[in-house]
């Protein structure tokens, strides 16, 4: 038995959704993306929502809907996966790393507060894992010092802060519907916004700059007639992959609830584990996208070994961008991020993980720091004794 790092869950559901797409013939933007992008809107409490193919086309759209220009600069945490920082290269601006905070691994505001220039026109924070910036600091200094905030919310669809959903806090939300988010399109993301005309600004962009798409004007009377705005990508989300995120969408809740779970259980069971040190999360209002510990004393890569040497798939999540040759041009001292970019482990957390698997990982971990592996005896008892209410896990991506 392996236990993959993550997986995504799907069924009959998407399979049934996509059918419908191939019996319309119709493949490429259109009702079933008007429909995921209305259900979003809904779920969200949001005005606009322009569906794309992924979280980085996103981040790229919205941060050109700024009208940033050369040399402009953008502040954003180090600790991301790279689409973030390329995403800022693409819109022609300068990433401007920050430092993270030890307790969440998010922005650190103080040291961005710091690093701000003339030239910074934006503050891009992410919600690391799921978990929500500390987003009224970063409103109010961004008020003060007259900057746009995009929000990375890559990991945190369904999430919250409180009490507001993550997609209404600030100027502009961006979305990732990749195969192993929170929800998935198969590939797919997503800009939100209240502001129209920001929204009517990434319409145009995500489709070549063509003010009507040819969805939109098929029965028109001249559907051949369209006119280029201005520059644009061709960043649509499919007719296919809307198809399978509105199916996703409507099992959200569940998805929500078993990841909480599962973490929620990690937190209890590595409570006590000397050498590890455990990442401060909201539970009640974050959705986990993955579960990261810190292992102390430079035995990081060690357990590793230790757990892929007993089928446990883990992963490093991530190593600070700042450190990638690509942008040493960029490079500054970041000491928190650097520390815990050589601690940080990543363990399985998919919502279709059964509560053996669980007790395997957690039992395995434990076992490495010499503490009593009982757990799985207990927990192969408990999934005994229980009927299964989830489909049995399949292989994935």
């Amino acid at each position: 038995m392996t236990i993959p790092v993550q997986r995504p869950c799907l069924g009959d559901e998407e399979l049934a959704a996509v059918r419908q797409v191939f019996e319309s013939r119709w493949l490429g933007m259109g009702a079933f993306t008007q429909t995921f992008e209305e259900r979003l809107k809904s779920f969200l409490g949001v005005r606009h929502v322009v569906a794309v193919n992924s979280g980085t086309s996103a981040l790229h759209i919205a941060l050109r809907t700024l009208d940033l220009r050369a040399g402009d600069e953008v502040l954003v945490p180090t600790l991301t996966f790279v689409g973030t920082t390329q995403a800022v290269l693409m819109a022609g601006a300068r990433p401007v790393f920050c430092d993270v905070e030890e307790s969440t691994f998010n922005l650190d505001v103080e040291d961005a507060a710091r690093r701000i220039t003339p030239r910074a026109k934006v503050v891009l924070p992410v919600h690391y894992g799921g978990t929500a910036c500390r987003m009224d600091e970063i409103g109010r200094l961004a008020a003060r010092e007259n900057l746009r905030v995009v929000e990375d919310a890559a990991h945190a669809f369904g999430s919250s802060y409180q009490g507001r959903k993550i997609g209404t806090l600030s100027d502009i939300t961006c979305f990732s519907f990749d195969p192993i988010k929170n929800i998935t399109c198969g590939e797919g993301g997503a800009v939100v916004t209240n502001d129209p005309e920001l929204a009517r600004r990434a319409v145009s962009q995500r489709m070549l700059g063509i003010s009507k798409d040819a969805w939109s004007r098929q029965d028109a009377s001249s559907s051949w007639s369209y006119d280029v705005v201005g520059a644009g990508y061709r960043y649509h989300l499919s007719n296919i992959n809307a198809a399978i995120g509105t199916e996703q969408l409507k099992r959200f809740d569940v998805f929500k609830q078993r990841k909480q779970e599962i973490a929620q259980r990690y937190d209890d069971a590595f409570a006590d584990v000397e050498g590890l040190t455990l990442r401060r999360w909201h539970p009640q209002e974050t959705c986990p996208f993955f579960y990261v510990v810190r292992v102390l004393g430079g035995h990081r890569d060690d357990l590793m070994v230790h757990l892929k040497d007993r089928g446990i798939v883990t992963g490093v999540h991530y190593i600070p961008n700042h450190l990638h040759s690509a942008f040493a041009e960029f490079r500054v001292a970041l000491p928190v991020a650097e520390r815990l970019g050589a601690e940080i482990l990543t363990l399985p957390l998919f919502y279709e993980m059964t509560d053996h698997e669980v007790a395997v990982v957690i039992s395995a971990v434990r076992e490495f720091f010499g503490v009593s592996r009982t757990i799985v005896a207990l927990e192969r008892r408990k999934d005994a004794s229980r009927e299964p209410d989830r489909a049995p896990a399949r292989e994935g991506m």
